[in-house]
């Protein structure tokens, strides 16, 4: 299950995502993202990954498109920290 929360203000918009970013989740989260992308194309919008409990690997090629078109990730706990220092890393390489 997942949950998506967006919270918008005039100067900033942040998506909170809660529980597993895996299968059929990863593609609600990217049907969020379009439209919000499309919404608000400045300021960066947050995606908060705070209580993401899994993240497989469609997931992570996701996470990484949305931070390659501008995104700024946020995760706290180890794991997901983890996995977004690696998409950070991974975004400036080709390919």
């Amino acid at each position: 299950m997942l949950r998506i929360t967006v919270t918008t203000r005039p100067d900033a918009t942040a998506v909170a995502v809660e529980g597993r970013l895996a299968g059929p989740w990863v593609d609600e989260l990217a049907d969020c993202w379009r439209s919000l992308a499309l919404q608000r194309p400045h300021p960066p919008i947050r995606i908060e990954l705070d209580a993401v409990t899994f993240i497989d690997a469609s997931g992570k090629a996701l996470l990484r498109s949305i931070y390659q078109q501008g995104a700024v990730l946020e995760a706290s706990g180890c794991m997901t920290r983890a996995t977004v220092d690696e998409i950070k890393g991974s975004a400036a390489l080709p390919g």
